[in-house]
Formats: structure tokens, sequence, C-alpha cells
């Protein structure tokens, strides 16, 4: 029908290299737009390939054999409505990222991104060539324009489409996660709808890839940015738009609007998400951690449970002397709620050892922070042989706030493949754990209820590497510490700038220092889930060698 027009927006999860699987997913999204009478099936940036790619995208095979599986998709798809998909094009010498319009078994149109993110956790343009700007290509009775990702949030781009016949804008997106980013996009799309007085289609995809995740949360606006359609956050989902063509142009019909999370639940299945896919995506099934009866290792335990079940699981205390009966009683209970496996491992007569053998170099120095450390990395040690052992991954627990000054011991409590909650504050930990316990989800793979006991929120945070150690006798109470480091972390505020804001001039700037001391430890870290603009890792780089300091 020539006023009518159905569009498939399939929201899923590629993995980055797997071609054939990649293109499997979209040949089944293609199968279930053509069941439902769908003229186009669109996809998200990059998806045959899955994104991002780094360097991988610079090797020459990979560009072969991904071009040679668009061509083989769009054979496999000859035979009904037209399939759009990002991917690579290298072409006169250049790589681009693409999309291409598969349709009557070719490639009938291709579109290549003219913006390319160079900021936050993006280098485009250091892998790709920018393009001119491609004009619309028709699928049926509709003119499409196709500005990818970046392209939509300049003007430009939008603007030229519609001089040039655009009736809608179909934008694929590559947009990965970060607090309250929902509306961020909402906001920059109504704009362009507003400038263009087109329907705008948002697709992006979902799921974790390394650090980064990817939320989905697509979306449908009419012109005057009136949501049409809405889709759910963090989930694969297939959707089916129809557009009817009125006097004033093409709109979307009014579809189902998903309502979205709030930024607690957001942060949270960000987390299990992210975890999840790490791990499915790089072949591990199980993973294993050290229960200190902390927060921490609480919550790290929690977001495992609900990413791939508490089977999946096993918790294991690795007391010292220095360790409360409360520690050991906490670290029981909370893995007995969440229904893992627990391991009860001391660590004493190996320390013994470890000492016996430094003794003779060590003889007439008084104890220090290296036997506290050598605590932590005996867990380390013992840990790893139990991942190694079993083929568990080792999940590592330190909270931002942590991470940020140092306070972790290398090769110790850092030793781990991934951790969840490396972009994650003390004072959201602990707001983090409130929520869990008041809430459940259909995602969320643990038990419902009071998972993590209310104790081990409400006492002081403690290392446990000496006696009567607390966190606050080396750092500032958390809630000063954690507003410090959003100043000079996620803020890049001045040191005087903190000071004018009632911080003291010398808590400042030691936590100014720790925060560089540290940066060596970083750079070794294991990954962990973005959840901000200013992650440790592609969002914030600096030198580890770095002496400069703030003279405010």
């Amino acid at each position: 029908m020539a006023n009518r027009f159905r569009l498939t927006l399939a929201q899923l999860n590629p993995t980055v290299g797997a071609l054939a699987a990649n293109a499997e997913l979209a040949r089944h999204a293609w199968q279930q737009g053509k069941a439902a009478g769908a003229q186009m099936v669109a996809l998200s940036e990059m998806f045959l390939t899955g994104y991002q790619l780094q360097d991988l995208v610079q090797r020459p095979r990979f560009i072969e054999e991904a071009q040679a599986a668009i061509e083989a998709l769009a054979l496999a798809c000859a035979d009904g409505p037209a399939l759009g998909i990002g991917g690579p094009l290298f072409e006169a010498g250049r790589l681009y990222n693409a999309y291409f319009i598969l349709q009557d078994g070719k490639v009938a149109a291709t579109v290549r991104k003219h913006h390319l993110p160079n900021d936050s956790v993006f280098d485009e343009k250091r892998l790709y060539s920018s393009a001119d700007v491609t004009g619309p290509y028709r699928v049926g009775p509709l003119r499409i324009g196709t500005p990818i990702c970046e392209d939509s949030w300049f003007a430009d781009v939008t603007e030229t489409l519609a001089e040039t016949g655009a009736e809608i804008l179909l934008v694929p997106n590559g947009s990965p996660y970060y607090r309250d980013k929902l509306a961020v996009r909402q906001n920059i799309m109504v704009s362009r709808v507003v400038e263009t007085g087109l329907p705008l289609v948002y697709l992006n995809m979902v799921g974790g890839q390394d650090d980064q995740v990817f939320d989905g949360a697509s979306f449908v606006l009419n012109p005057g940015g009136k949501l049409a359609v809405q889709m759910p956050a963090f989930e694969a989902a297939i959707t089916h738009v129809d557009f009817t063509k009125t006097p004033e142009g093409w709109r979307a019909e009014q579809g189902e609007r998903i309502l979205q999370p709030d930024t607690w639940e957001a942060d949270y299945h960000a987390m299990v998400l992210s975890l999840r896919d790490y791990l499915g995506k790089t072949g591990f099934k199980r993973v294993l951690l050290g229960m200190s009866g902390g927060i921490d290792s609480a919550i790290v335990a929690t977001i495992a449970a609900d990413a791939i079940g508490p089977e999946n699981l096993r918790c294991v205390m690795l007391p010292s002397e220095y360790t409360s009966a409360s520690s050991l009683d906490d670290a029981k209970e909370c893995a007995n709620r969440l229904g893992c496996r627990y391991d009860f491992m001391p660590i004493s007569e190996g320390r013994h050892a470890i000492t016996n053998t430094l003794a003779p170099l060590f003889e007439g120095l008084p104890p220090d922070l290296t036997e506290e450390n050598i605590q932590s990395r005996l867990r380390g040690l013992l840990l790893m042989a139990l991942s190694n052992k079993f083929g568990e991954m080792l999940l590592t627990t330190g909270n931002k706030s942590e991470v940020a000054v140092g306070y972790s011991t290398i090769y110790g409590d850092m030793a781990g493949g991934y951790n969840p909650i490396k972009d994650l504050y003390k004072t959201r930990v602990f707001e983090t754990c409130r929520w869990r316990n008041a809430q459940h989800r259909p995602w969320m793979m643990g038990p419902a209820g009071e998972v993590i006991p209310p104790r081990i929120i409400d006492k002081p945070p403690s290392a446990e590497l000496r006696a009567d150690q607390r966190d606050d006798d080396s750092l500032p109470p958390y809630p000063v510490l954690d507003a410090i480091l959003e100043g000079l972390v996620d803020n890049d505020v001045s040191v005087s700038d903190l000071v004018a804001a009632g911080y003291d001039r010398d808590t400042v700037k030691k936590v100014e220092k720790l925060i560089y001391l540290s940066e060596y430890k970083r750079f070794q870290s294991a990954p962990g889930t973005r959840l901000t603009r200013r992650a440790f890792w592609l969002d914030r780089r600096y030198p580890i060698v770095n002496r400069w300091r703030d003279s405010g």
C-alpha cells in the first residue's frame, strides 16, 4: 500500500568479531519482519561486526570477511523486505563506518558516516574516513534518510537529508550507556525532529562489550517531538512500527511505550548485563570471588548471582587473625541468602610460611604496609589458583573510590578478570545494596528479598589487614572522599574550586596526590562496567609518569 509502511526495528545484542553469529541474528530478525509484513527490517550501527571494534577493524582479512558476509546476507534475504545493517566498508583505499540497505539479493544502497566521534570512549577519526553526506534512499513508497549515530547529533546532516527529499529519518546507533543518557539522546533527537519536521527512528544496539554497555532504549518520534514508540532498556527486542502517509507527511502510528528504569535500576541493570555478556562472550560460565563480609564483595556477589545464577557462583572466605567474627558470620550469611557455594579457606598457614621465608631479609625491620599487602596478595594467589583449577573467572571487587585513590593491593585484591563496580563510588555502593534488597526484576537470576544482610551495609568499612582497622583511618569519610573525587575525576574542577566549596585544602591535596600516584595500578586493573562519562579506562587517559599537581 502506497500510504502505509511497516518498519521492523531489531534492537539486538551482537558480539564483536562473531560475523556468522551476528549475520544469523540479522537473518532471524528479517524473517520475523517478513512474517509481520514489514517492508524493511533495520538493525543498528556496525551490527554485523559488533561494536566497538577498535583496531580489529584495521585487519584487512577481517574487512574482507565482513564484506563477504554482507553480500551473503543480501542473497539469503533476497525474497522479502529490505534489510538495513551496519558494518565496515573498504572502498577506494579508505575505510568507512557504513550502513547497507540489502534488497533483491544485492546491496541496493550504502550510507557512509560523516561525523566521526573522537571523545570519551570513541576515537573513530583514527580508524575511519569521513564521507560526504549521503542522500536518502527509497524503500517501497518511502524515501529514508539515514544519519549514522553521531551524524544525528549535528543539524547539518539531517537538514541536508530533509532538503534532498527524505521523508523519515532512520538513525542506527551504537550508543553506549552512561547515567541519564536516554534523556540526553531524546533531547538531541527532538531538536532534529523540530528542525526537519520529519519523523525520526532512533535504533540502538543492546549488550555488553568490554567496559561499555549498549542499553538499547530505542524510540520513535513524530514531528513536534511526540514519542510514538519506546522500546525497553538493556533488553533485546523486536518491534514493528507502522507509518501512515497523511496530508502533512508520514507519521508513525502510536505503539508500545515501555516504562524506562530510574537511575538506580539502570546502573544496576548495566552492571548485571555487562558482566553476563563479558562472561558469555568470552566463554566463561562460572565465577568466583573473595567474600570478605564487607559491602563491596556482597554487592559483586549479588550482581554475579543476578547475571548468571547463584548456582554458577563460588564465594570464598579467606580469613586471617584480623578477620572479625562478624565478618565471618556476615560473609556466610550473605552467601546463604544468595544460594551460592561458600568455601572457607584460612590463610594463616600460607602466611606463616611466607613470613618465615622473608624473615632473614626483614630481620630488625618493624611490620608495616608490607605485611598487610602480603595478606592481600596471598588471597589473590589462592583465588587465582581456584580460578585456574576450576575454570571460574575471578571477579575483583574494588569500588570507584578505592580504584581512584589506590586503596587496593596490586596483585592482591586487584587480581581478577572483571569488576562490575569499578565505576561505582562507595556512597553509591551503599545505596545500590539498599535498592537491590528492596527490588527484584524478571531479568535478575538471583533470589528476591533482602539478600545482603543489613549489618553488612551498616557497619564501618574495613580492609581488616591489621587490628581494629577502619577505612577512615587512612581516607576521609566516604561522603567527603566521593564528593572530592567527583570534583577532581568526573568534573575536572580545580583544588581551589573544591576549597571554595568548603572542603579542607590539605584533604583535597591528599586525595589529588593519591589519584595521580595510583595511575599505574589502574593501568593494570581489570576492566569493569562503565556507568559514567568519566570511567577509568577510555574515558580518562592519563600518563603514569606525571609530576604536575594543581597549585591552587
